[in-house]
């Protein structure tokens, strides 16, 4: 039988954690992109949470336990089979894409890429509650009603993780 032990949550729940947000099904750049982030994300002792899924959210997952990160999945059904075989830790909400503000108010900053309406939600609702979003291949978004939409873009996974730590410190 399994046991419980208190050191994992607590540890998680001391690191920065750091959302990973994109496609379900994107272009191959960008799974490149997303494992290295994970990975990136793992080296600097980030817990890297996102959706749970396949695509961009598995290529992070991938590259952070593969670095030996923690990751959690906020996953959309009910099944914690859902989940891709790098997410450490499920949760299963059964509320669909409504979990996309789960996910995003548990994390510190936003890093979205590539990415479809699910995505473009996600970094909508992390506007809208003052995380940090860094872009990469994602979403260009403006408005006629502010004058700069603040979402840092960059071409590189190293710069992205960089610049969502250090955002996220300065919140």
């Amino acid at each position: 039988m399994p046991t419980c032990s208190l050191p994992a949550p607590l540890l998680i729940m001391a690191t920065m954690i750091v959302a990973v947000v994109g496609a379900s099904q994107p272009r191959p750049e960008s799974l490149e992109k997303a494992e290295a982030v994970g990975r990136e994300l793992a080296k600097r002792g980030c817990t890297l949470i996102c959706g749970g899924l396949g695509g961009i959210m598995e290529a992070a997952c991938r590259g952070a336990r593969e670095a030996g990160g923690r990751t959690v999945g906020v996953l959309p059904g009910r099944e914690r089979g859902e989940a891709n075989q790098f997410v450490e830790l499920a949760i299963v909400t059964g509320m669909g894409e409504a979990r996309n503000l789960i996910i995003v108010l548990s994390a510190e900053a936003v890093i979205a890429i590539d990415g479809g309406y699910g995505t473009l939600s996600e970094i909508a609702f992390a506007l809208a509650h003052r995380r940090p979003v860094v872009g990469l291949s994602t979403w260009k978004v403006t408005s006629e009603a502010f004058e700069d939409v603040p979402i840092y873009r960059t071409e590189d996974p190293l710069d992205a993780v960089e610049h969502a730590i250090r955002a996220a410190k300065g919140m």
